[in-house]
């Protein structure tokens, strides 16, 4: 009789100390679905439960997670704390059994209607092997983060066939555009153009002209590039790429993007949006962001942009990921084609 996925994860994993690379394996061995047909949350609402998880690394202080607490009351929520999810090891918020269980235990709980990671970090790729991705699919829910969120996101998309959330995660400033943009897409969603706000079209640029309309994927660039070579990166042909980063050096982001060209990644989408790169220094003898793009993006002739409010910095967008999206570089325009929960 085969071994079932949850008690696999909850005795052998917990009870034998199993490490990732051998787990790997069995989970690979258990045949789930590769291909699934793409589903929908059910919408949030005021009074709905978050469940909050920690799936990379902890939030250090105490003042801050306890602003995290009352901001995501304000907003209407109860909320549900996973159990690793104010543990400390090192630079990770537990264990990896132990952040994994939690994640696992806030899909599966009746009681939690949405999850929320409550920051990035680092350590979302050290659990993308052991996730029960049939366990989220039966169990459909909002499930919202970014930064180091994005290998969950892709692994979920790719193995679940469910629709997550690139946006806020609980630590975030909840100012008026990041939570309108959250209640907007997850809550009661509207089909309306995303503009750069009229303060930050200062920074933002356009790369090459026109209008494309595809699936929509992306997050953090140094994150996404992790997946190249691994089986947890969904087929990228044809989709509207979105990245943004944060505290890298210019050459870095070069690197990074030469990388995505190599593993031939950026001569198979039809458009292309970079967010904001915050804090990423040019410094002396350096090429500037906008040269690096353009000598990267420009040649593919495709729709680009850069200066969307996907970023590391106060004002985020949610953009639910692999959702049929509009969007339009010569206005420097965001539209979502279609709802991504349901209501």
């Amino acid at each position: 009789m085969p071994i079932s996925r949850k008690d696999f994860l909850r005795n052998s994993l917990l009870a034998t100390g199993l490490s990732i690379t051998s787990a790997s394996q069995i989970i690979k061995d258990l045949n789930w679905i590769n291909k699934p047909e793409m589903i929908k949350p059910r919408a949030l609402k005021v009074g709905d439960t978050l469940g909050l998880v920690a799936p990379a690394s902890p939030i250090y202080q105490d003042q801050v997670f306890q602003e995290m607490i009352a901001n995501l009351k304000d907003l209407g929520f109860k909320l549900k704390l996973g159990k690793s999810v104010k543990k400390q090891y090192g630079y990770l918020a537990g264990r990896d059994d132990e952040r994994l269980l939690d994640l696992m235990t806030m899909f599966e709980d009746d009681e939690v209607n949405g999850i929320m990671c409550i920051r990035g970090g680092w350590g979302s790729n050290r659990i993308l092997p052991l996730i029960d991705y049939k366990l989220i699919r039966d169990n459909p829910k909002v499930f919202c983060g970014f930064s180091d969120i994005t290998s969950i996101h892709m692994a979920i998309n790719k193995y679940s066939g469910l629709y997550t959330f690139h946006g806020p995660v609980g630590k975030s400033v909840w100012n008026e555009y990041t939570t309108q943009a959250f209640r907007d897409t997850v809550m009661s969603p509207k089909l309306k153009e995303i503009k750069i706000p009229d303060e930050e079209k200062e920074n933002a640029f356009i790369i090459n002209s026109g209008k494309t309309t595809e699936r929509i994927f992306g997050g953090n660039l140094s994150v996404l590039t992790t997946l190249i070579g691994t089986d947890y990166l969904p087929d990228l042909e044809g989709v509207i790429l979105f990245l943004e980063d944060v505290g890298e050096s210019v050459y870095r982001i070069d690197r990074l993007l030469t990388h995505l060209k190599m593993a031939g990644i950026l001569d198979k989408i039809s458009g292309f949006i970079f967010g904001k790169c915050t804090k990423c220094n040019s410094g002396s003898n350096s090429l500037q962001m906008g040269e690096v793009l353009k000598h990267h993006i420009k040649p593919l002739q495709i729709p680009a942009f850069y200066g969307a409010m996907i970023s590391h910095e106060d004002n985020n967008l949610t953009i639910p990921i692999g959702i049929n999206t509009e969007m339009d570089a010569d206005n420097m325009v965001i539209r979502f084609m279609e709802k991504a929960v349901l209501s």
